[in-house]
């Protein structure tokens, strides 16, 4: 991100927006409808992004999309956009996670294509439309979401007589039970990762930024928030949960073993726990994620878009192929194979292909209950510009908690003060 002296708002990043393109020369201007053949360049990294482009390329010969293969964005691919961004020749389109598309925004490095969207806007909820742009204005198009459930041990929790919980109350009454069935077994493993945890705070409507006027809000250490920490943090110092690292070899051990017997995790935990949990095929369910008492809210942890960038000639060629690629039935099909996507669009959630008995969880038709529970995820979430400083801070503050040098409300107050002063220093106004 580029660091400016004058206070950057909230507001401020749709301004920013326009400068930037406002000084791009007329012969890369994305206001200047150029004639002709449109050539549309597309980086990303997901799989199945290059057969969807392939199907576009084969019935629309007045746009053609060249598909290029990056490094996965936080791996290197954003740095990659970013850079390209500066020096006047990124991409037309881009593939951003909606954690990282404020980030973006605020670059200045994203032109609003809302005028291409409008007649589309019905396809998708408002809450995924917040995630790829600001203030009403649309930046780029919706691809898919990650809805939250509970994925469990369906032979261990029959064994043992534990009913699948439906609250948290009823959850932390289940993990005491399994301890007590297998005091070698937890229930989960400490949820520790930072974008993880974000869905557990999303659904317990902890929000961690918001705008007020033309500042952010910062509330890592909101009331909410301490309560979805002090929940995690009880049942851990209670002993009902494992601390394997985050994606680790020894959770997925753990998970084919049988001694860890759930996680709550957004739809993609369905292919982690298939890829690396061979060893309990057919054991494994999926349930609604638990609630909390008086809500219906779940969370979401995951999700992109194919964002439009600011030097792109062609936004209206490049919004509609973005718009297919979300919602043309081929194009979905071709991403739910390829990808394990849960498509954004209402037109994608009606696919036929999420209706399939998974052999992996039992036959039972998993992608029917995220379907169901996307419609479910709290309203209202908004990630802030700087997502890698408070990720940062806020996931090494959760990695102390397992040895006992750090808490939850630790972590949160940490992720705080860090994001705050860090907001601050590169120009935004905080309130």
């Amino acid at each position: 991100m580029i660091k400016r002296r004058a206070r950057l708002t909230a507001a401020a990043i749709l301004a920013a927006t326009t400068i930037m393109l406002s000084g791009c020369s007329s012969s890369s201007s994305p206001t200047a409808e150029s004639k002709g053949p449109a050539d549309i360049t597309f980086w990303g990294w997901a799989a199945g992004y290059d057969k969807s482009v392939a199907l576009w390329n084969k019935t629309h010969p007045d746009i053609h999309v060249k598909y290029e293969a990056v490094t996965n964005g936080g791996a290197g691919g954003y740095d990659k956009m970013l850079t390209a961004a500066k020096a006047g020749n990124a991409p037309c389109l881009a593939q951003v996670g909606y954690e990282t598309f404020s980030s973006f925004l605020a670059a200045g490095v994203l032109q609003d294509v809302s005028k291409y969207v409008e007649k589309d806007r019905a396809e998708f909820p408002n809450w995924v439309w917040n995630n790829v742009g600001v203030d009403g204005k649309a930046y780029g198009v919706p691809v898919d979401t990650a809805p939250m459930a509970m994925f469990y041990r369906t032979d261990l929790f029959t064994k043992a007589h534990i009913a699948v919980p439906k609250t948290w109350d009823e959850f932390a009454a289940a993990a005491a039970a399994v301890k007590a069935a297998d005091p070698s077994s937890r229930i989960m493993n400490l949820p520790t990762d930072a974008y993880l945890y974000a869905g557990f705070a999303w659904q317990g409507g902890a929000p961690w930024f918001g705008v007020k006027g033309d500042s952010w809000s910062v509330s890592f250490d909101s009331p909410a928030n301490r309560k979805v920490g002090d929940y995690w943090q009880g049942l851990y110092d209670k002993g009902l949960l494992t601390s394997y690292p985050a994606f680790d070899a020894s959770l997925y051990s753990a998970w084919s073993k049988g001694t860890v017997w759930a996680e709550v995790g957004p739809v993609w935990s369905a292919s982690l726990i298939r890829d690396n949990a061979a060893g309990s095929t057919g054991k494994w369910g999926v349930a609604p994620m638990p609630r909390w008492a008086g809500s219906d809210a779940v969370g979401n942890s995951g999700g992109s878009a194919t964002a439009v960038m600011k030097d792109c000639a062609h936004p209206k060629e490049a919004t509609e192929f973005a718009t297919w690629m979300s919602t043309n039935s081929d194009s979905v099909s071709n991403l739910i194979a390829s990808a394990a996507i849960l498509p954004a669009s209402k037109s994608g959630l009606a696919n036929s292909a999420l209706d399939a008995p998974q052999a992996y969880y039992g036959g039972q038709r998993i992608y029917q209950l995220f379907r169901t529970e996307s419609a479910k995820v709290n309203d209202g979430w908004v990630w802030g510009p700087i997502m890698s400083t408070s990720a940062t801070s806020l996931g090494d503050g959760l990695g102390r908690i397992h040895t006992k040098k750090g808490s939850y409300q630790d972590a949160l107050d940490g992720a705080q003060k860090s994001t705050v002063t860090a907001l601050k220093s590169q120009g935004f106004s905080v309130s």
